[in-house]
């Protein structure tokens, strides 16, 4: 969770100005989804609580380590900016570490001035489905 941590107090040290554009930074470096998620949408779940038209899917591999895989829309930044987060910051966790993280986490970046309470929500909702996919997979 350190990478997380890191994020958090990245936008934490920033004026609340400058804590959109570093999410907008981070919409740039959205991870392209893997080939396989390109030719088979349909394994990816759509978050609903989101504005724009988000979807994800998660996995962990052979060695036991997280990825989230995300796609939100280039005219999202600010949903892209979310899922970029949440792609980077828990890419290579253990399930424990991915299912530790507070379910706040959204709220706790300090963008609850810059972005609407909606948005914050969709972010949210994201984490939660990354989570719940996870504790998915852990028991089939």
């Amino acid at each position: 969770m350190d990478l997380l941590n890191e994020i958090r107090e990245d936008f934490l040290a920033l004026e609340q100005k400058d804590r959109l554009l570093l999410l907008l930074e981070f919409a740039n470096e959205l991870p392209e989804l893997p080939q396989k998620f390109q030719d088979h949408p349909d394994l990816l779940e759509r978050v609903v609580e989101c504005q724009s038209p988000v979807f994800i899917f998660v996995e962990v591999d052979a060695d036991g380590a997280f990825h989230l895989h995300a796609t939100a829309p280039r005219e999202s930044p600010t949903t892209r900016g979310f899922a970029s987060i949440l792609a980077q910051g828990l890419d290579g966790l253990s399930a424990e570490e991915v299912l530790a993280v507070p379910d706040d986490y959204p709220q706790s970046i300090g963008l609850s001035e810059a972005v609407s309470p909606l948005r914050l929500r969709g972010m949210s909702a994201m984490l939660g489905r990354a989570k719940r996919q996870l504790r998915d997979r852990l028991a089939a």
